[in-house]
């Protein structure tokens, strides 16, 4: 692998932890093994608090970002009914409760096909969007408003894999494309139900043709290192990245 001219890969990016933060690591590691700085860039930002499948992309390799972004995405989710969250996840605390008596699995189904095709959605305020140049979330940490305009996106399947109704809980599995937020899903699927939603789990699965099954694991990525790339010497590198590696 050639990591410097340009490679694809997946990690599985741990919770609690942001995509340009498990970037950064992966760059790290990459440079620190070669010698020399890689160039690296995500396709398509994964909350601090999902997990899975991130494609990096080094090197010439960056310039199928775009490409990548356009591609399907899977999701398993987990959402608990009859509350709400400012962000729509458990990074902030419970801040409306609503009644659940009147929620079964057949409405959730029925609510569920309602998201299925082309539709409108707004995006949480607690993203990156950009607002006159500022990020949305920024705004909010701030204690100012912030209104989004809804955006066209679509869901090619959504999947009521379990729900628990003592612990109003219920998990789906997501098939969607670009600018999906699953946090507004959540959301959505609340106010559907008459109730309140948000995510308490979010695992991306697949991204185009990469897997879970697909993905290095991040935790153990120096290993992966150091059983699959040769690291680089003096005599393998350009002259003037050669020279500045002599004199260091």
């Amino acid at each position: 692998m050639n990591f410097l001219q340009g490679e694809i890969i997946a990690i599985d990016k741990p919770y609690r932890m942001s995509s340009f933060g498990a970037l950064a690591h992966i760059r790290y590691l990459l440079s620190h093994h070669l010698g020399q700085k890689v160039k690296v860039g995500h396709a398509g930002t994964l909350d601090p608090l999902a997990t899975g499948v991130l494609i990096l992309c080094t090197g010439r390799c960056t310039k199928q970002i775009e490409q990548l972004q356009s591609h399907s995405k899977e999701y398993t989710a987990t959402l608990q009914l009859g509350a709400t969250t400012a962000s729509y996840d458990m990074e902030h605390e419970v801040n409306h409760i609503f009644p659940t008596e009147h929620i079964s699995r057949e409405t959730i189904e029925a609510v569920l096909k309602q998201f299925v095709g082309d539709i409108e959605q707004v995006p949480p305020t607690y993203s990156a969007c950009k607002i006159d140049g500022e990020r949305s979330y920024r705004l909010r940490r701030n204690g100012e408003s912030v209104q989004l305009k809804a955006k066209n996106i679509h869901i090619d399947e959504i999947e009521l894999t379990a729900f628990d109704a003592e612990k109003m809980q219920l998990s789906i599995r997501v098939v969607c494309g670009k600018g999906t937020y699953i946090r507004a899903l959540a959301r959505d699927i609340g106010r559907a139900l008459n109730s309140g939603a948000y995510l308490t789990a979010l695992r991306r699965t697949r991204t185009g043709s990469y897997s879970i099954a697909d993905c290095i694991d991040y935790d153990h990525f120096q290993e992966w290192l150091d059983a699959n790339v040769t690291p680089s010497s003096p005599g393998d590198m350009p002259e003037a990245t050669k020279e500045n590696h002599l004199k260091n």
